[in-house]
């Protein structure tokens, strides 16, 4: 784990959170800013893209090429209703892509460009990826990515290619409803056991477009989703439009404006109307509302309380009561049986949503998860679960697919060429086997049953008739993966052969079983060909009776062409990872090109201002070079504003050597006329405390005994030689002007003083000899009563030896 992180992302429409899992606990990153909260903004300009906070705080001077709420318009067709209800709200330019999808207008390094969502999320991507790797300080490029309960098919593809296109491996892409669970549940130890009743918890998101409502079962170690409601066009957004709107009505009245009329005005009425919300959640008293210059120089003013707010967006809170008891009502849950209800987004401190919330559930909200962050770590926990490298506790996550999903095929006589494959609220990942009874290829859709909105078409091909002609069985296998997204996984053909009994039984060459959940149906085409209704001639038991060979079934893979709306071919995505890199190669070298004149710009700064100053550079440099010097670094800073604003690099760099070259030997001049005499100092303290220890051998200090009197002559010689050296080298340093050059350097000094403690210390303090160890006395021989004599005596001896208080006890 010290050299590889995988990180969880809340992307959100407003703003973007990234978390990491460590082994303290999950941990939230800050961007460069020291900022928690990424804005999800890209803006583009003529060198370069500005990403994150730089492009959320140049919004407004360049409205037309900054884009934000991108989140829900991905994977969106440009006819989509629900396209044109947000582009009433965003400055920028859109435009019909040759697929139906939307792509933006922009101008970029001065051309006009236009790029797919995907392209614009992929650059947001690689952002968050960039400040996750700062911040690591290692490579990251596995993730786990949040997204509504509410996102579609073709919403969650068109994520996937765009985090592909940063170069982003998703792990999963994680309801935004089973990461806030998984956020709360894993932490708790007092869940009920799996033989006991679950533990009910409602969950209310409400962000900044959109309010989700989910209904989750809690026991140890496991949670499972019971049932969801949303509303994708109620949120913080919503809220702010209705109040800007009002007040666009009163500047009308008032001040003859109107900032409807007008982007960049409305953007900051926007602006200005969600911190005023923000105040009214907290304050019941009138607050007011005020913008200098706002339009045709006019100031405006404006004061509005709680209550009138609550007013005007009292349709949008019936809306989020509606969506708040649709959720209880499908889960199949009464008021009482509820645990909690946990809240978070930041549209949840709107006191009228937990009045609501209170209202529908009888119970107080609780707030005991981050607001903000939540999101974010419940992926962060959800990706170390997927990660082998991270050790996590077990913890079960059974979410749900949201709606029903059914398979299309061309009709036949005895069916009506459809079926419901995935109910609502079916269990994810999940694999079902659907048999068909077909002679050709054919072709199956795969659609929303609520509202028959395409999701793909799938096109099984190399099917033919058996020997006899009819039609042969082919298993199609249909799943739902753990993001979430629909797809037919593999087709394989039944085909039977007629083998001779005395013949090896030809081998199955079926594919394995699946790890996923797999449920096996039938369509009513192929029960009917099974009880031998379709066309052919004899009944198959008939057939049976007159073989006289044995049938064998041999499994064969068909091949499949996927075809999912809105999702890139693996040409094109290819393609799109080679402009995203050539991209980031223009913002480095522009982030390098910047990076060379705040430089220059900063040493003309600096060095002026030191030149101009007596007790910095002034007394170091005479005065007509000093003002050739400062005349230099006038021209260098008139030539950065005007035509050297936009040049490249290398020339920056050339004229900071060339400035250095000039001011550098004037510091280093300063640095070693001010730090020399204090070396001087600390050297002229070691030869004190050598001629002292020299001094204390001849008065005969035992300290010195064992060193020879040619050693202390070494040293009496090598101390006279460095005493000399200091006094004629200080008394040259005093005679030298400050215009030039010491006559020493201060690593000469330092050389010195270190080469002559080296030479001293092995004299000084070589340690004394060691004195001989004598030879034990030779006892004569005694005898036994001797001997036991002596030994009593040394006991006793020993015994006067033990400190007191202590006893020495004679067993």
């Amino acid at each position: 784990m010290a050299s590889m992180f995988v990180i969880g992302i809340d992307f959100g429409n407003e703003s973007s959170y990234i978390a990491v899992p460590r082994a303290g606990g999950i941990e939230t990153i800050s961007n460069d800013f020291s900022l928690r909260a990424t804005p999800s903004c890209v803006a583009f300009s003529n060198r370069n893209r500005i990403i994150g906070v730089a492009a959320k705080n140049q919004l407004i001077t360049n409205l037309r090429n900054t884009i934000f709420g991108f989140k829900r318009l991905l994977g969106k067709m440009f006819d989509d209703p629900s396209v044109e209800h947000e582009l009433r709200y965003l400055p920028f330019q859109i435009t019909r892509m040759k697929d139906g999808t939307i792509g933006i207008k922009v101008h970029y390094l001065d051309e006009d460009h236009v790029f797919s969502i995907q392209q614009i999320t992929a650059m947001f991507f690689t952002k968050l990826k960039e400040t996750a790797e700062a911040a690591l300080k290692c490579e990251v490029n596995q993730c786990v990515i949040s997204v509504p309960s509410f996102f579609d098919n073709a919403e969650r593809q068109a994520l996937l290619d765009a985090a592909s296109i940063a170069g982003l491996k998703v792990l999963r892409i994680f309801n935004e409803t089973a990461a806030t669970a998984l956020t709360y549940g894993i932490y708790k130890q007092d869940l009920p056991n799996a033989e006991e009743a679950p533990r009910n918890v409602i969950f209310v998101d409400c962000g900044h477009t959109s309010l989700q409502v989910s209904a989750c079962a809690f026991n140890k170690g496991k949670l499972k989703i019971l049932a969801s409601a949303s509303d994708p066009n109620l949120g913080g957004r919503d809220i702010d439009i209705i109040l800007a709107e009002h007040i666009s009505q009163d500047f009308v009245t008032r001040y003859d404006i109107d900032p409807t009329k007008n982007s960049r005005a409305f953007v900051r009425l926007m602006g200005e109307v969600e911190k005023l919300k923000k105040q009214m959640s907290a304050n019941s008293t009138k607050l007011p509302l005020n913008i200098e210059c706002f339009m045709n120089d006019k100031d405006v003013h404006f004061e509005m309380k709680r209550i009138d707010m609550e007013a005007l967006c009292s349709n949008l809170f019936e809306r989020v009561e509606i969506t708040l008891r649709r959720c209880l009502d499908e889960s199949g849950l009464r008021p009482e049986d509820i645990y909690a209800i946990e809240i978070v987004g930041g549209s949840t401190r709107v006191p009228a949503i937990k009045t609501l919330i209170e209202k529908v559930f009888g119970k107080a909200p609780s707030t005991t998860l981050n607001v903000d962050e939540a999101v974010s770590r419940g992926c962060a926990l959800q990706c170390a679960m997927l990660c082998p490298a991270i050790l996590v506790r077990d913890f079960s996550i059974t979410d749900v697919q949201n709606y029903p999903i059914k398979m299309v095929w061309d009709p036949s006589a005895k069916d009506d060429g459809q079926m419901e494959v995935f109910p609502r609220y079916h269990p994810i990942p999940f694999a079902k086997i659907l048999s068909f009874y077909r002679r050709e290829p054919f072709v199956l859709k795969a659609v929303y049953a609520h509202n028959n909105k395409f999701i793909g078409k799938f096109a099984v091909g190399d099917v033919k008739p058996d020997a006899e002609g009819q039609s042969q069985k082919v298993k199609v296998k249909a799943r739902i993966n753990l993001n979430g997204v629909f797809s037919v996984v593999n087709a394989t053909l039944s085909e039977k052969q007629e083998v001779d009994p005395n013949d090896v039984e030809p081998m199955d060459v079926s594919p394995p079983p699946s790890d996923e959940s797999q449920a096996q149906q039938t369509s009513p085409e192929a029960a009917a060909a099974a009880a031998g209704e379709n066309d052919g001639g004899e009944s198959k038991g008939g057939e049976k009776k007159e073989r006289k060979k044995r049938a064998a079934v041999k499994t064969v893979e068909l091949p499949v062409q996927v075809e999912l709306l809105g999702a890139y071919t693996a040409g094109e995505l290819n393609s799109l990872v080679e402009d995203e890199c050539k991209m980031v190669s223009t913002d480095r070298q522009e982030r390098d090109r910047v990076d060379a004149r705040n430089a220059l710009e900063e040493y003309v700064y600096e060095l002026r201002g030191k030149l101009s100053s007596s007790e910095e550079l002034a007394t170091f440099i005479p005065q007509p070079e000093r003002e050739k010097l400062c005349q230099q670094l006038d021209e260098i800073e008139a030539w950065l504003y005007e035509e050297g604003e936009d040049c490249q690099r290398q020339v920056y760099a050339d004229k900071l050597k060339f400035l250095r070259e000039s001011g550098e030997p004037i510091k280093k001049r300063k640095l070693e006329f001010e730090s020399q005499p204090t070396l001087f100092e600390e050297f002229s303290s070691v030869l004190q405390l050598t001629q002292k220890a020299i001094d204390q051998y001849k008065a005969g200090d035992e300290k010195y005994s064992h060193l020879e009197q040619s050693e202390i002559g070494k040293v009496q010689e090598s101390t006279n030689y460095a005493w000399k050296w200091v006094e004629e080298t200080r008394s040259k340093l005093k005679a030298t002007s400050r215009f030039q050059n010491p006559p020493v350097s201060a690593e000469q000094i330092k050389t010195e003083k270190t080469n002559f403690e080296q030479t001293v210390s092995k004299i000084l303090l070589k340690p004394k000899p060691q004195p001989p160890t004598p030879a034990p006395p030779q006892e004569p021989p005694k005898d036994d009563a001797s001997k036991c004599a002596t030994e009593a005596n040394n006991e006793a001896a020993a015994a006067s030896q033990l400190p007191n208080g202590d006893e020495k006890i004679n067993a």
